[in-house]
């Protein structure tokens, strides 16, 4: 049967797996992100050494962090490109690999890939519109809409929107190196830790943190709501694992709304519209192994 690798490349982490898919893993490491020469070079390491003692790949998938270039038929290909993370712009990567390891690459954002790997086997099964947001360090969105992956220009930017800020209630001037106050900038887990001097997971669970943090997190929720008229969306990462947050979220997207979208699953079913991932912290390696099994398919 065909052995896949897969990668979630994240911004502390990459994590790096082979087997037939998700449910049937055979080896799996997790490598510290620090500079690309040396991220990369273990990444290859770990695949040539999977290879020369089990043969093969058919194909490898990748979910990254972004901005990257995702388009095949683009100069920028496999390429990392304006992004956050300090020295990792314009750095080649899935190219790289594709080039060393002998087989084609499907390369395509973190939570694009999440986005797939709940398709497939979470809470995004049955539906053929729906979001996956991630609200870790950064903040990030991978949208299905009519089956497909959403591309585009390049691909959706989803932490880098802009949402109200009220600059007497918060004044913290928003941590994006790009945009400053734009939806990362204010709701990242690296902005609730410059705004209160204390990561997100020391806050005890009635800090005022977490109604402001709901409030940003409702606010981009109910554009992408209006925007992309998704079926549902499923919302993870670290930030979300206080269990307090995510109730405070659905009730703020209701009020935002209004009453102005009159359907039952915002009106009634708030409680299955925006929902935990089905897979937890699996859906990015998950989603890898897709884009791996398309990557050879388009092969």
């Amino acid at each position: 049967m065909a052995r896949y690798g897969a990668v979630e490349a994240g911004g502390t982490k990459f994590v790096c797996a082979v087997g037939l898919g998700p449910e049937q893993i055979e080896e799996q490491v997790r490598i510290p992100t620090t500079t690309p020469t040396e991220t990369i070079a273990l990444v290859l390491d770990f695949f040539q050494q999977q290879i020369k003692s089990s043969g093969p790949l058919e194909a490898i998938g990748v979910g990254s962090f972004g901005p990257v270039g995702v388009h095949a038929d683009a100069p920028q290909f496999g390429y990392f490109l304006e992004t956050p993370k300090p020295g990792w712009q314009h750095i080649e990567f899935a190219t790289v690999l594709s080039r060393a390891l002998s087989a084609p690459v499907g390369f395509n954002t973190d939570v694009n890939a999440a986005a797939l790997g709940e398709g497939r086997w979470g809470n995004g099964q049955g539906l053929d519109t729906f979001i996956y947001l991630t609200v870790g360090t950064g903040i990030g969105g991978g949208a299905v809409v009519n089956g497909k992956l959403l591309h585009g220009l390049l691909h959706p930017e989803m932490g880098h929107i802009l949402i109200p800020h009220d600059r007497s209630a918060d004044p913290f001037p928003g941590s994006c190196p790009f945009h400053q106050d734009c939806l990362e900038g204010l709701a990242s887990g690296f902005a609730i830790e410059q705004r209160w001097q204390q990561k997100a997971a020391d806050l005890p669970a009635d800090h005022p943190a977490w109604a402001l943090e709901a409030n940003y997190l409702a606010a981009g929720m109910v554009n992408f709501i209006l925007t992309l008229s998704p079926q549902r969306i499923i919302v993870g990462g670290g930030v979300m694992g206080q269990p307090q947050l995510l109730p405070l979220v659905r009730t703020q997207v209701v009020q935002k709304l209004s009453g102005y979208l009159k359907v039952p699953q915002i009106t009634n079913n708030i409680d299955t519209y925006i929902v935990p991932p089905k897979l937890d912290n699996q859906a990015g390696i998950a989603g890898a192994f897709v884009l791996a099994q398309q990557a050879a398919e388009q092969r």
